[in-house]
């Protein structure tokens, strides 16, 4: 026998003589355990400063009116309270209308965002943008007041681009419907 065969099977006697069966299946089990925590361990997930993804960085977009606070092309902008995709305002369209070639989805969800020009609640349909492949950029998702898939008309994690004639999604835009009723 070589060397190694004869230190091996020393080394496997010494544990066999030393642990039970029981207690060498604990350490197995907790090897097992710590390697399953290991992916919940913190990461950094920060992403690049091109607005969630790849391509040049995206110029800040304001609306220019007063009433319409906020910057079009981030995530914090305050229609988006309940958006989950990319922002059509990167992709080459704007809050409210679809980049060109792309078709504006008929079936939609809808959010109520409070504008803090006026601190009135409006009524937001988010609107998918179909036609095109993904565009990639800026994407955003925020849950306020997300509902299970119960009720679908106010959840935003499904694909909206049924009713177009393409169900490849595009971005997403933010239309306002209307101001919404108080609260008594």
């Amino acid at each position: 026998m070589s060397g190694l065969d004869k230190f091996s099977e020393k080394v496997t006697r010494n544990v066999a003589r030393a642990t039970s069966r029981r207690s060498l299946l604990t350490l197995i089990g907790g090897a097992l355990t710590g390697a399953a925590v290991i992916p919940v361990l913190p990461v950094s997930r920060a992403q690049a400063q091109t607005h969630g993804g790849g391509g040049e960085p995206v110029a800040p977009q304001s609306t220019g009116n007063p009433q319409d606070p906020g910057d079009q092309t981030q995530c914090d902008y305050w229609r988006y309270c309940a958006i989950d995709g990319f922002l059509c305002s990167c992709c080459g369209g704007s809050p409210s209308s679809c980049p060109p070639g792309t078709e504006m989805s008929p079936i939609t969800w809808i959010g109520t965002c409070q504008n803090p020009a006026d601190n009135r609640a409006y009524i937001i349909s988010y609107n998918d943008c179909c036609g095109k492949s993904s565009c990639g950029r800026c994407l955003c998702n925020r849950n306020e007041n997300d509902r299970p898939m119960v009720r679908p008309q106010a959840n935003n994690d499904i694909n909206w681009c049924l009713g177009t004639s393409s169900s490849v999604y595009n971005c997403s835009t933010a239309v306002i419907l209307g101001v919404a009723l108080e609260q008594r």
